[in-house]
């Protein structure tokens, strides 16, 4: 049964590798081109929807212009060269006098019928180059009109003929005295109007796939060039290997896509120097414990059990050799650690306080003249154990490097928001090439002038940095002046967090007790 989920699960993973690979750039292109078109076409859609609704506007508000017209001409009655009388005697006269004085517009016309019949026509008119409707060309519309009485209401409506949409008015026309009806008649084709409408929006519609088209293509390099970080980011990590962490972007531009360029170097540098420190601490590691080993070793193999004190002359070098290891493995944890949130717990410390137990216990580390220089009085939040660490690694430090009956000062102070700590002993002092590779893992300085090399692996000083830069501080060497003789002054320099001075009774205490 596994054997069946492993293969399933492999032809899963078969299908997911030979599924259709869609870049970026295309889906952002796709983006743009889709966001794009809607715009348009919303765009578009709105404009002719409005334009449609001002055509119509337009068309009916000429069309109540002509009801308007026939009947300021009712009231005005016959012009002097149609008749001597003020006013129309009869539908056949008024209805004249109408059509020939009303002005027809681009894709209107007027008639008129009298008892049915079209009497009065468009093409009566003197027109002028524009396009005028002729109305009597069209029998189903004058059909139509041939059945409207005589006492029918003026309205707007729409007619849809085999030949055209019409949106019109229709005006019974009567006349006291006169037993004939008449009929006026002014029209639009509205179908007409909407196809110079339709044929404005289709220009609009090309030049809006000509732009797309323009779109399309610039996005497509524009798009290409935001994202050549990123395509430069995949191609150097498929070049990336574990044992070749040199490749880099080229970073161009001051964009965020650059940034993001810059900042995976940066990854990059911090992996290679990881890896670096990684490989260089495995072979120093290596190197370390091969040594105690190989000398166990040595020791075992040419060692004669049936001697008692070469048995435990051997035991005893074994041992030394196996605490020497242990120390070595305890300080590899110790700097493992120091990157974890737990490695320092803060709490509140009195300095001054700290200052004299450090130096109780450094007492028992060596014959030395032993002597505090400063106290700072003050209560701050530090990690008392491992200031303690650290502040003693540096005092053994001083030890193993002076003479005996030498002088070896520490103390503390507060100063522009910071405590100092520090150590100064009367040794040879550091050689200037190599001030900085002694806070390097398993730096060893060169001899002293009795000839020793101080002991131990060569990560104290790694450690007293780790602590320092888990209380955000940092440890340095400080020159000693020439003329003051030799030594050196290692410094531990950290910020003063919750700064809570001490009461005066007990610093007069501390100074007592000191």
């Amino acid at each position: 049964m596994n054997a069946s989920h492993a293969r399933r699960q492999h032809a899963a993973w078969s299908t997911v590798r030979r599924s259709p690979y869609v870049t970026v750039r295309t889906r952002l292109l796709t983006a743009v081109v889709l966001l794009g078109a809607l715009t348009v076409l919303i765009a578009g859609a709105a404009a002719y929807a409005l334009q449609m609704q001002s055509t119509d506007e337009r068309i009916d508000r000429s069309l109540r212009r002509a009801v308007e017209v026939l009947h300021i001409v009712a009231d005005d009655g016959p012009t002097p060269e149609t008749a001597a009388d003020a006013e129309f005697g009869s539908v056949e006269q008024l209805l004249n006098e109408a059509v020939r004085r009303h002005g027809l517009t681009e894709n209107q016309g007027v008639i008129a019928l009298l008892d049915g019949v079209p009497r009065w026509l468009t093409s009566d008119l003197v027109m002028s180059s524009i396009e005028v409707l002729h109305l009597e060309d069209d029998d189903e519309l004058i059909e139509l009109l041939g059945t409207v009485s005589s006492d029918a209401p003026v309205e707007l409506r729409t007619v849809e003929t085999t030949t055209a949409q019409y949106r019109l008015v229709a005006v019974p026309v009567t006349i006291t005295g006169d037993p004939r009806s008449g009929l006026f008649v002014v029209a639009v084709d509205r179908s007409a109007e909407i196809a110079r409408l339709s044929s404005t929006y289709l220009t609009y519609a090309t030049v809006a796939l000509g732009s797309l088209l323009v779109i399309t293509v610039v996005a497509w390099f524009v798009v290409g060039r935001l994202l050549s970080p990123v395509r430069l980011l995949r191609d150097t990590a498929r070049r990336i290997t574990e044992s070749d962490l040199s490749e880099r972007i080229t970073v161009s531009g001051t964009d965020d896509l650059s940034d993001l360029a810059a900042t995976v170097n940066a990854m990059l540098d911090r992996l290679e120097n990881a890896f670096g420190s990684q490989r260089e601490l495995l072979d120093d590691v290596g190197h370390e414990l091969r040594t105690p080993l190989t000398i166990v070793r040595g020791h075992l193999e040419l060692m004669n059990p049936r001697d008692v004190e070469d048995v435990l002359a051997v035991q005893a070098l074994a041992l030394d050799e196996l605490d020497r290891m242990h120390r070595l493995v305890d300080d590899l944890m110790t700097l493992a650690t120091a990157d974890r949130p737990d490695f320092v717990r803060l709490a509140p410390t009195d300095i001054g306080r700290l200052t004299d137990d450090v130096l109780d216990k450094a007492r028992g580390l060596g014959e030395r003249h032993w002597q505090i220089t400063a106290r700072a009085d003050v209560v701050l939040l530090v990690d008392s154990q491992r200031i303690t660490q650290a502040w003693l690694q540096l005092i053994a430090n001083a030890v193993s490097v002076s003479a005996p009956g030498t002088r070896i000062r520490i103390g503390s102070e507060l100063r522009a928001g910071r405590v100092r700590l520090w150590v100064h002993d009367q040794g040879p002092g550091v050689p200037v090439e190599e001030e900085q590779r002694i806070f390097e893992r398993f730096h060893r300085g060169r001899a002293d002038r009795a000839g020793r090399r101080s002991e131990g692996a060569g990560l104290g000083l790694p450690i007293v940095a780790a602590i320092a830069a888990a209380h955000r501080g940092r440890v340095r060497l400080e020159r000693w002046p020439a003329h003051a003789g030799p030594g050196a002054v290692f410094l531990l320099d950290l910020p003063a967090v919750h700064i809570v001075h001490t009461p005066r009774v007990e610093r007069a205490e501390l100074v007592e007790h000191r």
